[in-house]
C-alpha cells in the first residue's frame, strides 16, 4: 500500500473553518503585507473559499494585486505549539459568482447567509499555486499543488454535494451524530454535515467543527452511499 505523505495535510486545511489572510495594502511604500482572520471553506480541489466585504482592507488589496497567502493552523491545543503542524497556502484571488462555491461556503458557514446577499458582499476562490508545510520542527517544506492534491477531485460528486449532505442532515440525522459521537468521540448532540468529498466528511454543532476522513478515498461518486453506510455500521459496533 502506497502511503500517501500529504494526506494528514489536506485533512487539516479541509478541517479549519478559519485561517490568517495576508494581502498587500495597496498604496502603501513597498505594499505592506497585511494578515487578519477570515472564515474559510476549500473546494473539493482544495482552493479555499472567502466571502468578503468590498469595504474589507483584504478586498482592497486583492483589486490591486490578487496574489494573497492562508495560514491554516493545526497547533491549537498543543502543550508546544511550534511542535505542531501549520500550513501556508499561496495563491490567486478572484470573485466568483459559481454558485456551488458560494452554497459550499454557506454550509460550512450557515450564518453568513445573513450578509452573503448583500450588495458589497462578494465570494472569493483562491487558485493555489505553491504551499509551504511546516510539521514541527525540522519538519519544513514546500509543496506543489500537484503533489498535494494526490486524489483527483470527483466533479460529479462535487455537483451532487449538496443533495447529499441535504438528505444526510433531514432523513439520516442519527447516523450523523453517530460518527460524531462513537467515531470522533465528539460529546454533545445536534451535530450536522456540512460537507463530503472523495476523502472525508466534514461536521459542525455551533462553534465547533470536525472532520471524519475514510479509510480509503472514493473513486467514483457512486461509492458515496456505500461508505456512508459501511461508516454506520462501523459506528454501531464500536
Amino acid at each position: 500500500m502506497t502511503i500517501d505523505p500529504f494526506r494528514d495535510i489536506r485533512d487539516l486545511i479541509r478541517r479549519c473553518d478559519r485561517a490568517a489572510l495576508a494581502t498587500a495594502l495597496p498604496g502603501e511604500a513597498g505594499a505592506w503585507p497585511y494578515a487578519s482572520l477570515v472564515l474559510v471553506a476549500v473546494d473539493h480541489d482544495l482552493s479555499p473559499i472567502l466571502l468578503m466585504s468590498d469595504l474589507a482592507e483584504h478586498s482592497k488589496a486583492i483589486a490591486t494585486d490578487s496574489r494573497v497567502a492562508l495560514l491554516f493552523d493545526g497547533t491549537a491545543g498543543l502543550a508546544q505549539p511550534l511542535t505542531g503542524p501549520r500550513v501556508t497556502v499561496m495563491g490567486r484571488a478572484a470573485r466568483t459568482d459559481d454558485e456551488r462555491l458560494k452554497q459550499r461556503f454557506l454550509r460550512h458557514h450557515s450564518d453568513a447567509a445573513l450578509y452573503a446577499g448583500f450588495g458589497d458582499f462578494n465570494f472569493y476562490k483562491v487558485t493555489l499555486e505553491r504551499t509551504h508545510l511546516v510539521g514541527g520542527f525540522g519538519k519544513i517544506r514546500w509543496i506543489a499543488p500537484g503533489e498535494l492534491l494526490a486524489v483527483p477531485p470527483l466533479a460529479e460528486l462535487a455537483e451532487g454535494e449538496e443533495g447529499i449532505v441535504a438528505h444526510m442532515n433531514q432523513d439520516h440525522a442519527e447516523a450523523v451524530q453517530l460518527y460524531a459521537a462513537k467515531l470522533l468521540d465528539l460529546p454533545g448532540t445536534g451535530w450536522t454535515m456540512t460537507g463530503i468529498d472523495a476523502e472525508g466528511i466534514d461536521l459542525r454543532l455551533g462553534g465547533r467543527v470536525a472532520r471524519l476522513p475514510f479509510e480509503a478515498p472514493m473513486t467514483s461518486a457512486a461509492d458515496a452511499r456505500a461508505v456512508l453506510v459501511s461508516l454506520v455500521a462501523k459506528a454501531r459496533n464500536s
